[in-house]
């Protein structure tokens, strides 16, 4: 389900706007898991803890589009003594 763009700049409405969209994007998400055998419950649980983790991730490293790509980061250690398989 794409997100559509935010309609106005204010951070409360921008914050409803998303967060609506959000619930809607999640009841999509337990409505097909529950049609395929998944308990409300366990979706819910597995979904937060989803969340969580991402939160988790964004807090260490707010923008991994700005981190450099594995072969670069190999690289730039070529000649430093690692060895890679």
């Amino acid at each position: 389900m794409p997100f559509p763009p935010p309609k106005t700049e204010d951070s409360r409405q921008r914050f409803e706007e998303l967060r609506t969209t959000a619930k809607d994007a999640l009841e999509e998400i337990i409505a097909s898991a529950n049609e395929t055998g998944w308990g409300t419950q366990e979706i819910v649980a597995a979904l937060i803890e989803a969340a969580q983790s991402l939160k988790d991730a964004a807090t260490v490293d707010p923008d991994p589009a700005d981190d450099p790509s594995i072969p670069e980061a190999v690289r730039e250690q070529i000649g430093h003594g690692e060895q890679f398989d």
